[in-house]
């Protein structure tokens, strides 16, 4: 199995035989239920899809309660899939922590902390307009020009204006998995990854 699903407990910090202090992060992965298995004959791809997370019965709609239901497995908060060509996995197969082993490396998927509407200088780094001096008063944090006069008369898509900032879907890649807690299901990953507590990452070796 290539991946698994995970809930971003919090950080702390590990310390190394030699008596550095290691930033890291705790992640529930799993146990997620196997609800879905996707072949080239029946779907055009192969992948293995699952689910986790407990959802109310009450709110979950019909179709996805019958999509669950096939697979023998309580209702799911988050399903993802993973493309996979060769698995012996089944409907109702449950993926747990013992996935991963201590010292590989992983990817940490999730969508990062929605900040709002943000200026320039704290969106892109802009070093603003400059000092508060030759009747600069009110600029300090503008971002400047935009475009230019005559040609081309307007302003080119792209630009790094203000605008809305953060909540994207972030990867951090390469990050080493310290210490494995098999009977909690919790992983503990080097550095930080992207989400706020109790968001959802997706770990990918």
């Amino acid at each position: 199995m290539p991946g698994i699903i995970g809930r971003k407990i919090g950080m702390t910090s590990l310390f190394t035989p030699e008596g550095k202090s290691v930033p890291c992060t705790l992640i529930e992965a799993g146990p997620c239920t196997v609800t879905q298995v996707k072949t080239v004959d029946n779907d055009g791809y192969a992948a293995v899809q699952l689910g986790f997370g407990e959802r109310k019965e009450k709110n979950t709609p019909n179709a996805l309660a019958g999509h669950f239901k096939k697979a023998n497995a309580t209702p799911k908060k988050k399903v993802v899939e993973f493309r996979l060509e060769d698995t012996t996995l089944s409907l109702g197969d449950i993926v747990k922590a013992d996935l991963f082993e201590e010292g590989e490396f992983v990817d940490a998927i999730g969508t990062s902390k929605g900040k709002g509407f943000q200026g320039v200088v704290k969106r892109y780094n802009f070093a603003g307009v400059g000092g508060q001096t030759h009747g600069q008063h009110n600029r300090g944090r503008h971002p400047g020009s935009i475009g230019a006069c005559s040609w081309p008369s307007r302003v080119f898509k792209g630009m790094r204006m203000a605008g809305r900032m953060g909540g994207d879907r972030v990867k951090i890649q390469n990050l080493r998995v310290l210490k494995v807690i098999a009977d909690r299901n919790v992983i503990v990953v080097s550095g930080s990854v992207p989400g706020a507590k109790n968001s959802y990452i997706v770990l990918e070796k």
